[in-house]
Formats: structure tokens, C-alpha cells, sequence
């Protein structure tokens, strides 16, 4: 989590710290501060609280000027979020400033043995080892170069850490296990944990890779390995527009990536499908790129692990043996995995550090690692065999929106599209429900085309804001669904909770009488998510629980059967059931944000969540 954003220019760098800030809030808001080099040392200013404190502490001061600087707005791990576990973390003579993402496993250790030499700490976190160490090694003699090297080397842990010296114009970095990216600025360069922060700028990046240690000064970059020796790395172009990572006229920043999911379903579509030929084609995934694999595992978390199991239903009826697994469970619980194994590991950022050691292990197991991610270079993509983007897009909101739909739409592709390499597979549908052939695949890639209209005609309707409204005293809700409407419920309950704080949880359809029915009563609303999956029996078990006095909210096409039960509906067209669950998550993407903004919640910054979680 966490967001550092740092910069070495030839202009004040004060404006483009705080906009980097604010850009990267979405990474943490527990508490921001900066640090500037200003030719008479160095001056710090932080404050707990969002950035606008910290702005708010600026207003009245003049002494951060100079054009050598670093931010940093943080998510609490090692510490509450105070004005004295704020960032930068400077050591006793403020000679040191420090930013710092992930943990230090060893910090404890370190902590003692500085304090047995005499240093003083001032705060809590893990963080503040840094600037001490590189304090000692400066006492010592070292150049700053060395000092800063020599401290990184006996951290044990993961980081992405930024230095900056007193007296002068140069930043120090490096990254083991969180993300880093360098911008390339005409006037200077950038250093962030993420690109938005610094996307109005320049859209020229290097991203950095483990073990990376750079030296920033204003006229050029020098990239080395852990050992000192100089290393190439080659910058990429960012295909975002910087207005993209905007909130435009929208509210909050949910409400917009919520309505982008049309343009975002378009960009990912784009090439990959064709209606005329009746072809599904990735560029990334060449025909029989994965003969000789017979069988699937995705790795995944929170809403990518939703799309993830969308995505093995979907392998698993067209003859793919698939399982889905949460990835910070996989080193510990997964099946067996060897070179016939195709392990797709799923995360928005890349970088999700759970993620990323499930694919440490599918490794050293042999398997073969597909990467489904948002974003050009990140660590995924540098450790899988195999890419598939999203193309999303920017996503800002703290709860994942167009990523989800993007996700799990190029799963049903690559489903159809894998299946012309497994033996005994088949690109057509097996489902009962939906007949199966070719008529069946042709009806999926002319849906798959009108996907994002479909999608369009949710937006223009205001059903969720009204249900919304009537439900907003509920005391609990449950979502519920079958087959690919079983991945919706858990994520419509996830997006629910997490942004409203209102208790929900999402069940497959048949569970609610083994238990949770025991929970049901007039306050409490059952979300039933119809898809074309087994729709007679979640009917029945949408009744079960309205005949226990449960208001019942019907997600279907309009004169489905279900409308004539059910207390309220809300409406998606009817399409292929392959996509209808893309619909159906829609609406209730729009139920859960309607609802947190009529109880004033804070929409994109939900308390003790952030972005991209890159610590395990």
C-alpha cells in the first residue's frame, strides 16, 4: 500500500509533490507529509490525516522550496496513523529524509542495535531504521551513494525506499518486492509507486525491477544492480491519458470507473473478437500456445479473485479442468502443479503481493504462469511466460469496478480460446441451458460485441438509486447466484461492504438453506442474481428466504419469471449468459454506490483499505 512520490528537476518541486500526493491517495490516506532539499538542509512537514491536512500545515510556510524532494502518503502497517509515523523519516540530525512502502521484517532486530549505539527513534514504524542506518554508515565515512546502498543491504523484507542526502540535489532509490517507477520529465525526472501520480507530467516511464538501485540527479539517472554494476533499463510510453486518471464531473472517482465500463469493455474487446469471421483471437496467446497443459489454476485476490472464479466456470464448461485460489492461500493449500499445468495469476496492479508469491510457487513447481493485469511492465508481467491486458485503463477507486468487468470478460475469451488446445475441450458452450454448437459460440461473439451498449442502457437507468433508498435501513444484506451468477453475488457483496460498511455477504444460491437462512428476516434484503445458470432452482431459493420475511431483489431481464415474485427488480438486457453476470455486477456496482452515497460515506477512500496491496 502506501504511495511515494519523489522528485529531482531544475523547477520548486513542492507543486508536483503534492499533486503526486494527491494522485496517489487512493494508495493510502492515513497520514502524508514531504520532504524538501532546500540548500540549508533538509525540511519535513507531515500530518496524520488525508492530504488536504497536510496542504492546509503548508498554507502558512515558506521554507519548502528547493528542487529536490519526496512525498509519501501512507496506509498504516507498522504504527497508528500519527503526525510522528507520518513519512519522510529522518534521522537524529535531519540529514537523512526517508519514504518507504512495505515491510522490514527484520526492523526489530535493526531498532535494537541502533539503540544500543546511542540513536534516538521518534516514532513507530519500521520505516525509521532506514535514516538511522544510513546515519551510521555516513558517520562512518562513506559517501551517500555507498551509505545508502550498505543500509538497504541488511533489510530483510519487501521495499521500495527513497533517500535524500542534506546538501544535495540527488535522490537515492531502490525496490525488492513494491513497486517503483521512474518518469521521464524534459525538466527533470520522477520517481512514484505508481504512474498516475505523476501521469499529467510525462507518460515516459522505467519501470524498475528487484533489486534495482537508481541514483536521480537533475541531468540524468544512472540504474544499477544490487552489486553496483550499471544496468540498462529501457523507458515504455504510457498509453493513459493523463484525464483519465481524473474525476472529471464526477463525484467521486467509483461513480466514474463505474460509468467508463463501456469505453473500458470496448479497448479490451478491441481485435480480439470478429463477428464475421466468428473468431476469438488473442495476440498474446497464439494458437496452440498451451498444447501439452491439461489442466488450469488461476491465483488470485478480493475482486480478481471473483473474476478468477468467473473465469474457471467458464474453462470448466467448455472441457478446461480448471480451480480457482486464492492467492494468499495457494503456498499453503494448493493442488499439485507441474510443467502441464497452467497456473493465470489475475491482479489489477501487478503487484499484489499475494499474487506475486503464489507465483514464486507455481514456479518452483514448474507450471507455467499466464499473466491477466491492467498494467504495461509491472512485476507480473515480468515474471509470467504469457500476457493478457485488460486495458482498462486508470483505475483510481479504491473498490474495483471496470477492472472486474475487463477481467472477467477476456476470461470467457480465453476460455473459448484455450479450449482449441486441451484435448477433449471444446470452444462451444456445454452448458444445459444454453444449447451449446456453433450457433452457441456465434451468439456469444455477436453478444460479446454488444456488450458494452448493453452495458450503456444500466448506466442511463436510475433503478439502483431508488432501491437503494428503500432498502438503505436493512439491517444485512445477501447476495446470492448460481454457476457464473455465484462469482457476482460474492463480488456484489464485496463492493456492498466495503464501501457502504452496512453488513453483506454473498452465497451460491443453494447455501442459504444450510445455514444462512437462520440470519434472514424482513431486514434483511436478498440480492438474487439470475443469469441464465440453474434460474428455476435460485428462484426457489430466492423464495425459501422471502417466505421467511426477506424483501427479495430480482437481477434479471425484464419479463424474466423471477419479476413475478420478487419485491423489486433491477433490469439487465438479455444477452448470452456467459455476459450476463457482467450485467447483472453492473447494477449492483451502482446498489452498493448509490447506497454509500446516501449514508455519506467516504466513497474512494474506505477506511483501512487501500489501492494495491503490495505487502503479504
Amino acid at each position: 500500500m502506501c504511495g511515494i512520490i519523489g522528485r529531482v528537476g531544475t523547477d520548486e518541486a513542492i507543486d508536483s509533490l503534492l499533486t503526486g500526493l494527491e494522485n496517489l491517495e487512493y494508495r493510502g490516506y492515513d497520514s502524508a507529509g514531504v520532504a524538501i532539499q532546500n540548500g540549508a538542509g533538509i525540511k519535513v512537514q507531515k500530518r496524520s490525516g488525508k492530504v488536504d491536512e497536510l496542504k492546509s500545515a503548508l498554507e502558512d510556510t515558506t521554507t519548502l522550496e528547493g528542487e529536490v524532494g519526496i512525498g509519501h502518503t501512507r496506509w498504516s502497517t507498522h504504527g497508528p496513523p500519527t503526525d510522528e509515523n507520518a513519512h519522510p523519516h529522518t534521522d537524529s540530525t535531519r540529514d537523512v529524509a526517508v519514504v518507504h512502502n512495505g515491510i522490514i521484517e527484520n526492523y526489530g532486530d535493526l531498532k535494537g542495535q541502533l539503540e544500543a549505539a546511542g540513536h534516538e527513534f521518534t516514532s513507530d514504524t519500521d520505516t525509521e531504521v532506514i535514516p538511522h542506518l544510513m546515519q551510521r554508515y555516513l558517520d562512518a565515512g562513506f559517501d551517500s551513494e555507498r551509505a545508502f546502498r550498505a543500509a538497504i543491504d541488511q533489510l530483510e523484507g519487501s521495499y521500495a525506499v527513497a533517500a535524500m542526502v542534506a546538501g544535495e540535489h540527488v535522490l537515492y532509490a531502490a525496490r525488492q518486492g513494491s513497486p517503483l517507477v521512474v518518469g521521464l520529465d524534459d525538466d527533470g525526472f520522477f520517481l512514484a509507486s505508481d504512474v498516475p501520480a505523476f501521469l499529467e507530467y510525462t507518460d515516459d516511464v522505467v519501470y524498475l525491477e528487484d533489486g534495482d538501485v537508481v541514483v536521480v540527479e537533475p541531468d540524468r539517472i544512472t540504474f544499477t544492480d544490487a552489486t553496483g554494476d550499471r544496468i540498462d533499463r529501457t523507458p515504455e510510453t504510457v498509453e493513459w491519458d493523463p484525464e483519465q486518471a481524473g474525476k472529471g464531473a464526477y463525484d467521486h472517482y467509483m461513480h466514474k470507473e463505474i460509468h467508463e465500463q463501456p469505453t473500458a469493455l470496448t479497448q479490451a474487446l478491441e481485435g480480439r473478437v470478429n463477428s464475421e469471421r466468428g473468431e476469438i483471437s488473442l495476440e498474446s496467446v497464439p494458437a496452440a500456445a498451451f498444447e501439452g497443459v491439461d489442466r488450469v489454476q488461476f491465483i488470485a485476490c478480493g475482486t480478481s479473485y471473483h473474476a478468477s472464479l468467473y473465469g474457471s466456470i467458464a474453462m470448466n464448461r467448455v472441457g478446461i479442468p480448471t480451480s480457482a485460489h486464492l492467492a494468499n492461500e495457494y503456498g499453503t493449500s494448493a493442488p499439485p502443479a507441474d510443467d502441464r499445468t497452467l497456473v493465470i495469476a489475475v491482479t489489477q496492479s501487478g503487484e499484489t503481493a499475494d499474487t506475486l508469491s503464489a507465483m514464486r510457487h507455481a514456479r518452483e513447481q514448474g507450471a507455467r504462469l499466464l499473466t491477466v493485469t491492467n498494467v504495461v511492465g509491472s512485476t507480473a508481467t515480468r515474471r509470467a511466460d504469457d500476457v493478457l491486458l485488460i486495458r482498462a485503463g486508470p483505475e483510481i477507486g479504491v473498490a474495483a469496478t471496470k477492472t472486474f468487468s475487463s477481467q472477467a470478460a477476456m476470461l470467457v475469451l480465453l476460455a473459448r480460446r484455450l479450449a482449441s488446445d486441451f484435448e477433449g475441450a471444446s470452444s462451444m458452450s456445454t452448458t444445459r441451458e444454453t444449447g451449446g454448437g456453433r450457433e452457441d459460440l456465434e451468439t456469444l461473439i455477436d453478444d460479446l460485441q454488444g456488450l458494452p451498449r448493453a452495458m450503456q442502457s444500466i448506466l442511463e437507468s436510475d433503478a439502483a438509486e431508488r432501491l437503494a433508498e428503500q432498502y438503505l435501513d436493512a439491517r444485512s444484506y445477501f447476495f446470492i447466484g448460481r454457476g457464473l451468477g455465484y462469482p457476482v453475488a460474492l463480488e456484489g457483496a464485496l463492493k456492498f461492504k466495503e464501501i457502504t460498511y452496512e453488513h453483506a455477504e454473498g452465497f451460491a444460491a443453494g447455501e442459504l438453506k444450510h445455514g444462512p437462512l437462520a440470519l434472514v428476516t424482513s431486514e434483511t434484503p436478498v440480492v438474487a442474481v439470475f443469469t441464465g445458470d440453474a434460474d428455476g432452482k435460485v428462484c426457489n431459493n430466492a423464495e425459501e428466504a422471502q417466505t421467511r420475511g426477506a424483501p427479495l431483489i430480482a437481477v434479471c431481464p425484464a419479463n424474466h419469471r423471477a419479476t413475478e415474485i420478487a419485491d423489486a427488480h433491477l433490469e439487465i438486457p438479455a444477452i448470452h449468459p456467459a455476459l450476463a453476470g457482467l450485467l447483472a455486477n453492473v447494477q449492483l456496482q451502482l446498489l452498493s454506490y448509490q447506497a454509500a452515497a446516501k449514508l455519506g460515506r467516504p466513497i474512494d477512500k474506505p477506511r483501512n483499505l487501500a489501492k494495491s496491496v503490495t505487502v503479504e
